[in-house]
């Protein structure tokens, strides 16, 4: 997937580097709306319990009538995990870690251990040059959609190599890693190179893996006070595990970054994206040869040439302790172990808010819409929406509900349209008086 993700982060944070630039969030390079740039927000573990009931679960499997299948069961889920934010002189930390075991009452099957990193290193390496690394690591059973745009880290979760629409409930493991250098050359124009790595795994062999990596630069020149405009260029390489095929991806896009009020940033890149694509195919022979040598059918090497928009846009509004954003975008996309490669059109929303006495509140809400390119050619696409919301009932003490809803809709793979939700309502424990952070 494109990943324009070299990232200046912590400009706001850091006070010498801050005076340098200062402008709108760059969206080439990742970065969170600037607004979300606190120098610090204290580390608080957090602990919680919780029942529910989750419907549609689908492990990786048929059921008697040859369909997927489809079984609901409650729940009790443990969970507990630390996130800050924490600046020094020349460095900027920021953490989030949340661990969670699942059992199902009915369905042992479906229990599991979920877990997620996210973490962002900023080191200024000299009074024009910022070096960045991030982290985007975990397992799950359950995909839990996009990621959202987090107080606690310094950088959009969003621009990483995360899986964010599997179908199946299967155990996933994905690393996704990022370094970049930044230079400010200037207080109008500064440059950028990076490269990342990323790999996902599946436990189904049903099911395919990917690994792979890029590299990225580009250049910015703040035009005024609130704009900022650009250009980059991206490689990116992944290649699947369990079947022969890989896409080699170039992607040159142009941008925009403005600020139209003190609280509201507008972000955007256009360009076109060049993919080549590999893979292994099964095709027929012709019915004299056939006869010949005695085969039906043999495996060739397929290699095509294409090209896509390759597009990106958000704009967020900054509260007091929290954030408003919708984004959206076309991109080239690993696909999700059952697809591969695939040209994906991508829309979020979302809000969150952590308030100084009893309330947090986060909500967010998904669509995704892609088109097959590799070992099978057709539609899919998913739609979800999750709501978490906290409230303190006394000292350390919080009441939490979680619902979400998830479809999966195809109009060329008739089973691969479901529904799925849960709801699981519990209590949740942190030090201090601040309510629990809900990302």
């Amino acid at each position: 997937m494109v990943r324009s993700g070299t990232i200046l982060v912590g400009l706001l944070a850091l006070g010498p580097l801050h005076a340098q630039y200062g402008g709108p969030a760059v969206l080439t390079r990742g970065q969170s709306p600037t607004g979300m740039s606190p120098s610090q927000i204290d580390f608080r573990p957090y602990l919680s319990l919780d029942f529910g009931y989750d419907h549609g679960l689908n492990g990786v499997s048929i059921n008697p009538n040859g369909a997927p299948v489809d079984v609901s069961s409650t729940a009790l889920d443990v969970s507990g995990g630390v996130s800050g934010l924490h600046s020094w002189k020349h460095t900027t930390v920021g953490l989030d870690y949340r661990a969670a075991f699942r059992h199902y009452t009915g369905q042992s099957y479906y229990d599991g251990t979920d877990q997620t990193l996210l973490l962002g290193v900023t080191h200024m390496l000299s009074r024009h040059v910022v070096f960045s690394l991030h982290e985007n690591a975990g397992m799950f059973s359950q995909s839990a959609g996009a990621p959202s745009l987090l107080q606690t880290v310094p950088f959009d979760p969003s621009t990483t190599f995360v899986p964010t629409n599997d179908f199946f409930d299967n155990r996933t493991i994905y690393v996704s890693t990022q370094a970049d250098l930044t230079v400010q050359k200037s207080t109008r124009l500064s440059f950028s190179i990076g490269g990342d790595g990323f790999l996902t795994r599946r436990r189904s062999t049903a099911l395919y893996g990917v690994s792979g990596g890029g590299a990225r630069a580009d250049v910015q020149y703040r035009a005024s006070r609130d704009v900022t405009v650009g250009a980059g260029y991206t490689y990116t390489h992944y290649a699947f595990r369990g079947i022969f095929s890989g896409t080699d991806l170039h992607a040159a896009v142009g941008s925009i970054s403005t600020r139209l009020s003190r609280t509201v940033e507008f972000g955007a890149i256009a360009g076109v994206a060049y993919y080549d694509l590999k893979i292994t195919r099964t095709v027929a022979v012709d019915p004299v040869v056939a006869a010949i040598i005695g085969i039906s059918s043999v495996r060739e090497v397929s290699y095509s040439v294409n090209y896509s928009p390759n597009i990106a846009a958000r704009i967020s509004k900054t509260v007091p302790r929290g954030i408003f954003f919708v984004n959206g975008g076309h991109a080239i996309t690993p696909g999700n172990g059952l697809f591969l490669t695939s040209t994906s059109t991508t829309i979020g929303a979302g809000y969150s808010y952590t308030g100084l006495k009893r309330w947090s509140i986060n909500v967010s809400l998904y669509y995704a819409r892609s088109q097959s390119q590799a070992n099978f050619v057709g539609t899919y696409g998913n739609l979800s929406a999750t709501a978490s919301v906290s409230r303190q009932i006394m000292r350390g003490t919080h009441g939490v509900f979680n619902v979400s809803v998830r479809q999966y809709d195809s109009p060329d793979f008739r089973n691969y349209n479901r529904w799925s939700y849960g709801v699981h309502l519990g209590l949740g424990f942190t030090p201090g008086d601040i309510p629990i952070r809900l990302w």
